[in-house]
């Protein structure tokens, strides 16, 4: 998880952090978490991962208390194979068990592959936070 993130975080010149500490503290670990779901392939090599998380009071992308909160994180090499809508299906999952109604992505705007895969999967645009677009996704009832 960490060299995915380390990738992606050299790709897109941010200033996050990629160090296995950051991953257990704001991905696998942090108490507003909901589920990571991570992707592997046949040799157990991790492709990708995704982050659901529950907004709290305070939360970094000013997103609506309660709301669940999306990050969505792939191997560079494996974009459009499938891995993006494979790490959905299980964060969807995920989002209905714990009842969430709406979910929110926060992706900056020079990262058109972030917000093709959003729209792609369902989000809508729905607000303009500073350097970041804000695309919102409607959780529909299990069934």
């Amino acid at each position: 998880m960490s060299a995915i993130l380390a990738a992606i975080q050299v790709t897109w010149k941010t200033s996050w952090s990629s160090t296995p500490e950051y991953i257990l503290k704001n991905y696998l670990l942090h108490p507003d978490r909901i589920r990571c779901s991570v992707a592997i392939d046949e040799a157990d090599r991790i492709l990708g991962f995704q982050s659901l998380k529950r907004a709290s009071e305070g939360n970094p992308f000013q997103v609506t208390v309660g709301w669940g909160v999306v990050g969505t994180f792939v191997d560079l090499n494996m974009i459009r194979r499938g891995v993006g809508r494979a790490l959905w299906a299980s964060t969807l999952r995920a989002a209905q068990d714990a009842e969430l109604k709406f979910i929110d992505a926060t992706i900056e705007p020079e990262n058109t592959l972030g917000l093709g895969y959003y729209d792609a999967i369902g989000f809508r645009t729905y607000r303009k936070l500073g350097n970041a677009i804000g695309k919102k996704f409607a959780v529909p009832a299990a069934g």
